[in-house]
């Protein structure tokens, strides 16, 4: 049974700081408290041998990736995939959370917590990101069957993902933390969510 541990990177503000809806083209650094999850994440993993590392070209997902993985000598190589890159979220992208509400109201607000239906003016390209996880799903049917991957994404990408497992928890919830993580188990039956929102 091959695994993937799929981990949403780490904060990118700490209590006090004005939070926005950071996106795509909003490539912030972990703040103090995100370096903590990371290195909490680290911790958690430390007994894992991953076989592959995948990340987005976004510093904060580069971060925690590089935190979990280490510089063990059997450490993967840390391969970008643009597709694990956060969605655009067009005028609301870097806008402060209250001004983002006032704009799209709590109606679409909670369709994409829900069911990841994008407001308007959110460039998000679903179909794109289910075919992005179908083909790491691809990657992983190929692993052996002790073989564990590593996966760090963003919230708008890894709510995308239980889309095209074959399955997963009932009345799973689609946001994926900051710090969080979850786990996919791949057979030769199928793909299967077994943990999601599980932080150390």
């Amino acid at each position: 049974m091959a695994r993937l541990i799929i981990v949403r990177h780490g904060n990118t503000f700490d209590k006090g700081d004005t939070v926005t809806r950071v996106g795509g083209r909003t490539d912030l650094p972990l703040s103090s408290s995100g370096l903590a999850q990371a290195d909490a994440l680290a911790a958690q993993f430390n007994a894992t041998h991953f076989v592959a590392a995948f990340c987005s070209p976004l510093a904060r997902t580069r971060q925690t990736a590089r935190a979990i993985i280490g510089m063990r000598t059997n450490s993967p190589a840390l391969i970008v995939l643009p597709f694990l890159t956060e969605v655009d979220y067009g005028p609301d992208e870097n806008q402060p959370e209250d001004k983002v509400l006032a704009r799209i109201g709590e109606t679409a607000l909670e369709a994409w917590e829900r069911d990841a239906t994008p407001p308007d003016g959110w460039l998000v390209g679903g179909d794109a990101l289910r075919d992005g996880w179908r083909g790491l799903l691809a990657r992983a049917a190929e692993l052996g069957a002790d073989d564990t991957a590593l996966i760090v994404t963003s919230n708008g990408i890894a709510r995308f993902l239980p889309d095209v497992v074959d399955a997963q928890p009932e009345q799973l919830d689609r946001k994926l933390k900051t710090g969080a993580w979850g786990s996919v188990e791949i057979t030769p039956a199928g793909s299967r969510i077994t943990e999601w929102n599980c932080r150390p």
